[in-house]
């Protein structure tokens, strides 16, 4: 056994067709994707209220 781990790791790649094997610009683009997908549900919900009263504002101190 002359290699190791990761020179067998890319041997089930090599079965599949070049055209369906997982490219750089695939990765990037779902990347973008998601980003755009959850900039538009932020949009879309706006929780501008929830996001100031829970990362903006100081909690009152309690009174006793």
């Amino acid at each position: 056994m002359a290699g190791g781990i990761a020179s067998r790791s890319g041997g089930i790649l090599k079965f599949l067709n070049p055209k369906l094997r997982l490219q750089p610009s695939d990765i990037q683009s779902a990347a973008l994707w998601g980003v755009a997908g959850a900039t538009s549900a932020l949009w879309l919900v706006q929780p501008f209220n929830w996001l100031k009263k829970t990362f903006l504002e100081k909690p009152e101190p309690e009174a006793q």
